[in-house]
């Protein structure tokens, strides 16, 4: 499903971490270590040499960490701002099939929201994306995700053709211990129009879950209304999951754009990881 991946780090915690979780992402078995370095373009003195070499001594000893992996470091150097197009370029000169990194990195701020890199990576490119979040580090009581990545799966669909073709995606992954398939009705003048919404999700979620079940899948369903981006948020929240994978666009997704408003918003504010299916990508698979 996802042979061949990239991680990029900065060497922060948090990256470190996405390292150490590697095995948990499902049929890894080449893995690209790269480590961008961002210079000041009115610094005076600086060695681009030396600074690859350098961190690709300490790429080495990250590498050390996926065991029984092919592992390949590299080491780019790039004018501040444009890590984030680096990151993309490596990803397409290595044909990987999916970005995974931290939701921050070594910014002393903490926020729930995602770093600078990580928001451009998520906006601006084209391979999928895991953004992961750990508890621990975030300060919070329970433990990290990494342990138990597929173990309950949020699967938010507005029933658009590209939520249509993640889901193909989704249920060919063995890993999965539960999906769990949630529609939000964001649209409705009138009470009436609300519930009539609600009764066509809510039979459209069973037809769905009862094909998925066929396959052998534990599915579950949930359907709520309000605003698509805060309730994905809350649900994921209020059932624990360890994971929300979902569409990069939807049906009001504008169509040269590379993501939609609703997977942007929950990718850059969700409290655990998500993972993002780039609906170019899908159909490679």
């Amino acid at each position: 499903m996802f042979e061949k991946i990239l991680i990029p780090t900065d060497f922060s915690k948090h990256a470190r971490k996405v390292i150490e979780c590697a095995g948990q992402i499902p049929g890894v078995k080449d893995v690209v270590l790269l480590h961008v370095i961002s210079r000041d373009p009115l610094a005076r003195v600086w060695d681009p040499v030396a600074e690859i070499r350098e961190a690709e001594k300490r790429l080495e000893g990250e590498a050390a960490l996926l065991h029984g992996m092919n592992v390949k470091v590299r080491a780019v150097s790039v004018l501040e701002g444009e890590v984030a197009s680096a990151i993309q370029k490596v990803a397409d000169e290595e044909n990987v099939s999916l970005v995974a990194m931290g939701a921050r990195g070594k910014s002393l701020i903490e926020s729930v929201l995602l770093g600078s890199v990580s928001r451009n990576v998520l906006r601006y490119g084209n391979t999928h994306l895991l953004l992961m979040r750990y508890k621990l580090l975030e300060g919070e009581p329970v433990g990290i995700y990494c342990a138990r990545l597929l173990h309950k799966v949020l699967y938010p669909t507005d029933f658009s053709q590209p939520a249509e073709a993640a889901l193909s995606f989704l249920k060919n992954i063995s890993e999965i211990g539960e999906l769990m398939l949630l529609h939000v009705v964001s649209r409705g003048e009138t009470k009436e129009e609300i519930d009539s919404a609600v009764q066509y999700g809510t039979e459209r979620l069973n037809e769905i879950a009862a094909e998925l079940r066929k396959g052998g899948l534990n599915v579950s369903t949930k359907i709520v209304v309000g605003e698509a981006c805060e309730q994905i948020r809350s649900v994921a929240a209020q059932e624990d999951v360890s994971l929300i994978a979902m569409s990069s666009q939807g049906a009001t997704a504008i169509k040269k754009g590379r993501i939609g408003s609703t997977a942007y918003g929950v990718a850059n504010t969700a409290s655990r990881p998500v993972l993002i299916l780039r609906s170019s990508k899908i159909a490679i698979y």
